[in-house]
């Protein structure tokens, strides 16, 4: 990516910051009693937050003030830190509602202006994350961005900042333009012959890059924090099905089983988290999203059959079970994410263990088995108590206690059940909204199951879920980017209607119902009408940030490219219905920016799978 040069006024050094706080009785905002969780959350804080939206950013131009743009999500550990200790501190909270715009953005629902965003602060600080806090001038061009700060930098911050706006404010919107103009505009191609030889270059130059970012020795992507990284991973599958390479297997499947056996693995109650903060897979930021768990369904899937691995697939369809059970709605959606704290503010703590709790649920033979088998033996890995990671096969358990294998297992279900019991008597909040791009991808997840298993659960989640989607989701003419509490929320943007339509392409193929097909037929149709131009593909209809321009290829995130994703599906379905004039449309989007791509190809994973699987049939 082109780095952005700009010169940001930030982490100065601060005096001593009021500690004040404020207290239950706060006034309520515009946010009071919202649809979406996160953004009712922050109802009764002190800070004056508004909502993203026109009138909003016209408000800013009336009055000459900064928008101080703070973007988060429900089940966000530090969102919820930096609420208390900055927005619920009053004397940060003055100076915000006096001198700026404060708008609070749920990233689920707005989830292209929080793209933007993250680019502009991971080009400008070198970093990412949540909270995800930037200051937009009146005109819609961002200024200063940043993640979490403790709320003595953060008011120092705002101070030098408002002091600068007061004295240079054409200097800093001249900045914040010029930050915008070095984006440079997308390069499109005309032609629909992609080169005869690319799906074979990009496979070779992908598999290099990726293995220079790879940890060969504990399995997944870099030397910190560890995260699922599923587009990569699902590409690199792709490659060795059809090229098998010994050092690709033995590196998949090195990650994959320290995923399914490690921390990122709930071992009691099924699902995975966000991530892991360490390099050894131990420990992690315990959110769970939805996204996260449809995404390696699928992979599990994908890697149970290419390597003939029936524990792979069996963690597949115990994930397909977790979210069916655990993220149902009574809307038939499936909810967004369990949050990483517990009623009681502990991070992890629904998860977590201490020996006098063990001790007062199981008897000493299953306390003996956990033990061993969780590497519950030793001192507590975290402040509040244990997280089971699986030390040990069930054989090499019973090597090492000396007791039938069938024996084993019987305690340890015994244990497990206890222990569920146990924790299903403690409070996890949840963000029940639905949102459209991942309730997608869950229906793609649950086909894939259903083509496993006649689980009867399986199969009435998966009817559910696509009957919210075809009648709730979409009114006719145009898809709902998510729906909570009885209403739809937000507008659809690229990525809403990317996985909505893999979604429903796969239940339209297990299903083959006509009226499944044109609906996605239209989906198809009216996401390349409202994305994509003659700049290539935007995110969102009427952004209102004016910062970067059309792209010829979205990279991938956590989750695959919106653009590659939908010109896989519309390869798909043209392929599938003999429809020429979106096989070429599909094949034009893939010939744009290819030097691109394969400079820096670890993100376009995704592009480079469907370049493979247009070129290399099988």
């Amino acid at each position: 990516m082109k780095p952005v040069s700009i010169v940001l006024i930030l982490y100065l050094i601060a005096g001593e910051a009021s500690a004040e706080l404020a207290t239950g009785n706060a006034e309520k905002n515009a946010l009071y009693q919202h649809a979406s969780p996160y953004l009712a959350m922050h109802g009764r804080d002190p800070v004056r937050w508004q909502e993203w939206n026109a009138k909003t950013v016209a408000l800013a131009k009336q009055q000459g003030k900064l928008l101080f743009v703070s973007s988060g999500y429900f089940s966000c550990h530090w969102c919820h830190v930096m609420q208390k200790e900055s927005y619920q501190n009053t004397a940060i909270a003055k100076l915000l509602n006096e001198h700026f715009i404060p708008v609070k953005v749920d990233r689920e629902l707005n989830s292209a202006l929080d793209a933007r965003l993250i680019d502009f602060v991971s080009r400008t600080q070198g970093i990412s994350g949540w909270p995800l806090n930037a200051f937009v001038t009146p005109d819609g061009y961002p200024l200063v961005g940043m993640v979490y700060v403790p709320p003595d930098n953060f008011k120092t911050i705002l101070e030098k900042l408002l002091a600068e706006w007061k004295n240079n404010p054409t200097a800093l919107r001249d900045m914040a333009r010029a930050a915008s103009d070095e984006l440079s505009p997308a390069k499109l191609s005309d032609s629909h012959q992609l080169p005869a030889d690319f799906a074979s270059q990009a496979s070779k130059v992908f598999v290099e890059k990726l293995f220079s970012y790879s940890d060969e020795l504990q399995g997944g992507f870099g030397q910190e924090n560890k995260f699922p990284s599923v587009p990569q991973l699902a590409t690199l599958l792709e490659i060795y099905s059809r090229q098998p390479d010994k050092r690709i297997k033995t590196f998949l499947t090195l990650t994959l089983d320290q995923m399914a056996s490690q921390g990122l693995h709930d071992q009691l109650g099924g699902g995975f988290y966000r991530y892991v903060v360490d390099p050894g897979w131990q420990i992690p930021h315990f959110e769970k999203m939805l996204y996260d768990n449809a995404l390696l369904t699928m992979l599990y899937f994908d890697a149970g059959e290419i390597f003939q691995r029936p524990d792979y697939t069996q963690v597949a369809l115990d994930t397909a079970n977790f979210m069916v059970t655990i993220m149902s709605t009574n809307t038939g959606a499936l909810a967004a994410s369990l949050s990483a704290v517990d009623d009681k503010g502990v991070e992890g703590g629904y998860y977590l263990w201490d020996s006098q709790q063990l001790q007062a649920i199981l008897t000493k033979e299953e306390l003996r088995v956990i033990e061993k088998f969780w590497q519950l033996d030793g001192p507590p890995d975290l402040d509040h108590g244990q997280h089971l990671v699986q030390t040990m096969s069930i054989e090499e358990l019973a090597a090492a206690l000396k007791k039938p294998q069938p024996q084993l297992e019987k305690i340890l279900q015994s244990a497990r059940s206890k222990m569920l019991q146990a924790r299903s008597k403690r409070i996890l909040p949840r963000d029940d909204k639905a949102l459209a791009a991942w309730n997608g991808l869950a229906l793609s997840a649950l086909v894939r199951a259903l083509r496993k298993t006649e689980d009867a659960k399986i199969k009435d989640a998966a009817n559910a879920l696509a009957g919210f989607i075809e009648n709730t989701l979409w009114n006719g003419t145009q898809l709902h980017g998510a729906y909570a509490r009885g209403k739809s929320l937000g507008k659809a943007n690229l990525e809403d209607y990317a996985y909505t339509t893999q979604g429903l392409f796969d239940w339209w193929q297990f299903t083959r119902a006509d009226r499944t097909k044109q609906r996605l037929e239209k989906m198809i149709n009216q996401a390349w009408q409202r994305f994509y131009g003659k700049q290539g593909w935007i995110l969102a209809e009427d952004m209102l940030l004016r910062y970067g321009q059309g792209e010829a290829v979205i990279a991938d995130g956590p989750m695959p490219s919106p653009s590659a994703l939908l010109v896989r599906i519309t390869w798909q379905y043209a392929m599938a219905t003999g429809d020429e004039n979106l096989r070429k449309q599909a094949l034009r989007a893939l010939n744009h920016n290819r030097q691109e791509v394969l400079i820096d190809p670890f993100w376009f994973a995704t592009q480079i799978r469907t370049i493979i699987e247009v070129q290399q049939p099988g």
